[in-house]
């Protein structure tokens, strides 16, 4: 089916269990209406240099609100995290890539 549309695939294993749980939590945020653009700007300059997860939202503003945003940027990999380290949380370290 793949080739019939021009594409290529490869098969490289099965996910590391931490991994597909973070991915599978993320992917929940994937969808633009979740994005909020103030608030992602806002995020964007507050990850510049890594920090914790947690301590980054609460300087932009209540969590509920936030954290779908960073999940959305996360997802879309617009700010970085290693996913594969550990399950998400609010000690988890965030950067723009640049901030690394």
């Amino acid at each position: 089916m793949c080739e019939s549309v021009g594409w290529e695939y490869r098969r490289v294993g099965v996910l590391d269990s931490v991994l597909r749980a973070n991915l599978r939590w993320l992917s929940g945020y994937r969808h633009p209406r979740v994005l909020r653009p103030a608030l992602a700007g806002d995020l964007l300059e507050v990850f510049v240099r890594a920090r914790p997860l947690m301590s980054g939202v609460v300087a932009v503003g209540a969590p509920p609100v936030v954290l779908p945003v960073l999940f959305h940027l996360l997802w879309h990999r617009r700010l970085e995290v290693d996913l594969a380290a550990a399950l998400l949380s609010d000690d988890t370290v965030v950067g723009s890539g640049s901030g690394w």
